[in-house]
């Protein structure tokens, strides 16, 4: 099972920016693509953008797409989402998880790890 703690949400206004944080092990890092997914109040949790294992290619869900950019950093067994222009439809806990695309077919994947919360104010 794979351990991930997401860290660096917040309360702001909307067109504020925030960047997100992930740890997880070095061994996860190493050897898997990182992704970060989200779920608001009341909604299912969905796909937000995704890296490949080592960083040279990156993919985002059309919301994000332009305002979001996700990035690693191996040596620190971190990824990050840098969110900027942030829209109260952005309000949701975040959460980052290894194999985000294996993840996306798995409707009762369970493992999530420690999200963190993001609230945009309009």
């Amino acid at each position: 099972q794979v351990q991930t703690v997401a860290t660096g949400g917040g309360s702001v206004q909307a067109g504020d920016s925030l960047r997100l944080s992930c740890v997880t092990s070095e061994s996860t890092v190493r050897t898997s693509s990182m992704g970060w997914f989200r779920q608001a109040p009341g909604k299912r949790r969905e796909y937000v953008a995704a890296i490949s294992r080592r960083g040279d290619s990156t993919n985002y869900a059309d919301s994000v797409k332009g305002r979001f950019a996700i990035s690693r950093d191996n040596a620190k067994n971190t990824v990050y989402l840098q969110m900027n222009s942030l829209k109260p439809e952005d309000t949701a806990v975040y959460y980052c998880v290894a194999n985000p695309a294996q993840v996306a077919e798995q409707p009762h994947f369970d493992s999530w790890g420690q999200g963190t919360q993001v609230t945009v104010s309009s």
